[in-house]
């Protein structure tokens, strides 16, 4: 076996934990935990005073927003409780990249669902086999009329999601329903929660080919598709977080020939920066600049150098939808600027700012990490605009509805083809790509190794 020398190490969490104690939201606090609560919650407040872009901070008394929080905390009974609120701390910044990241839990929560906005509606976008979910009824192409109580809004979809994935997971949620013909159904469905171990050991080979093989398993999820019909190729991009020099081997082997690209942004939440740029740099025959960044200091604009004669120089379509973010959104807003391509599918996520991730921990024997995302850039794009809390708008606004879904009719994908001149009906264009695996997580600590 090489040397771990050889390979890059990528953790798909936020954090590694190194013997982090993991503990149950719902547990009442003894004193320790919430002396550690109150220490979380001030390391986070001095990150975010030290490197948020904007020293003004939106307008708001930082300051006064932490003290608040400290009350509230001390009132506390649960670390649910302490996490939300450090969590709404954090949340009062209004900005999209800047978050708190809770500590590990001793259990992993599966709610055998998944939902998504499209347009102003929500819909169950997957049913996983043998889950509560599915023997009580629910469907793909269901519209969610309610989540505990609680309507989706688009503005606020990314906080329920937030809210139920990350600070407080729970053993059951009840959803109000419709299917595409009929009434509306109130659904109890149970999750199903995995306990685990409260340690994990990185000095343990167990624990680290554990959280290997785990990151193997998300991977098979996480792997960019080619698919060619005739001489266009579609590009279903899963995230811009991939090493910068895989982009030649894409583009050379699987679009540099064809005359016409389909890049399919859709559920692509972004990612590196670099990796943008090299991307951008195969699609035009000239440099480009992406986008000027503004913090606390000057910086350099995002750039994109020309590959030249090796760059693609045929018909470019991007697809888009709610869940396309960050990077996803500067890529297909930039196609739209530099009038490079046709931008189709549905307003983008809006959340497009520049971030830093700050690992914490507190603790003396036994060390619980947790941390925070941080923006340190605002992007203005070449019009001089922020697409953050804006989005892109689709030169073609093309939106799947619950039948669609419920039959694997995809639209936009069938529309984008016909820009490049095939003709494929949704329902075909709709089995493309090869059904999504049903991953079972055996634990919250996920390593992904990836050769240079």
């Amino acid at each position: 076996m090489r040397s771990l020398n050889f390979y890059k190490l990528v953790t798909l969490l936020a954090c590694i934990v190194l013997t982090a104690s993991l503990v149950s939201a719902q547990k009442k606090m003894d004193r320790i935990e919430k002396e550690r609560a109150l220490m979380m919650l001030k390391n986070v407040h001095n990150a975010i005073e030290k490197n948020y872009y904007d020293a003004k901070f939106g307008g708001i008394d930082l300051d006064a927003r932490f003290k608040l929080a400290e009350e509230k905390l001390k009132a506390s009974d649960t670390l649910g409780q302490a996490f939300s609120v450090i969590a709404q701390a954090v949340i009062d910044l209004n900005d999209s990249h800047t978050w708190f990241s809770p500590p590990f839990r001793n259990a992993i929560v599966d709610y055998g669902w998944n939902m998504k906005m499209f347009g102003e509606k929500c819909f169950i976008t997957k049913v996983k086999q043998k889950s509560d979910a599915e023997s009580k009824g629910l469907k793909v192409g269901d519209e969610v009329l309610s989540v505990n109580g609680f309507r989706p809004a688009r503005s606020e979809m990314w906080k329920v999601i937030y809210y139920y994935q990350q600070l407080n997971p729970q053993a059951k949620m009840a959803l109000t329903v419709k299917s595409p013909r009929g009434e509306p159904h109130n659904l109890e469905l149970l999750s199903k929660v995995t306990p685990l171990q409260k340690k994990i050991d990185l000095t343990n080979s167990f624990d680290i080919n554990d959280a290997i093989r785990e990151g193997d398993k998300v991977g098979e999820l996480d792997r960019h598709i080619f698919k060619p019909i005739g001489g266009v190729v579609i590009w279903k991009m899963p995230n811009f977080a991939f090493d910068p020099s895989e982009v030649d081997g894409m583009i050379g082997s699987n679009i540099k020939d064809k005359q016409g690209l389909i890049v399919d942004l859709r559920n692509n939440p972004g990612g590196y920066v670099v990796t943008l740029e090299r991307v951008v740099g195969f699609l035009f025959d000239h440099d480009v600049k992406i986008a000027d960044l503004v913090g606390r200091k000057p910086m350099d604009p995002q750039e994109a150098k020309s590959q030249g004669k090796d760059s693609f120089k045929g018909k470019l379509v991007v697809l888009i939808d709610s869940n396309s973010g960050s990077a996803a959104e500067i890529f297909a807003r930039l196609m739209q600027l530099e009038k490079r391509g046709t931008v189709i599918g549905d307003i983008s996520a809006g959340a497009v700012m520049q971030s830093r991730y700050f690992s914490m921990d507190v603790g003396n024997d036994t060390l619980i990490q947790f941390g925070a995302s941080i923006t340190n850039a605002d992007v203005i794009m070449s019009d001089g605009k922020s697409i953050e809390k804006v989005g892109v708008t689709p030169d073609e606004i093309v939106i799947p509805n619950g039948d669609d879904l419920e039959a694997q009719r995809d639209p936009a994908l069938a529309r984008a083809l016909e820009v490049l001149g095939v003709k494929m009906t949704p329902k075909d264009a709709g089995s493309l790509y090869p059904p999504e695996k049903d991953v079972e997580k055996t634990t919250n600590l996920i390593i992904r190794l990836r050769e240079f």
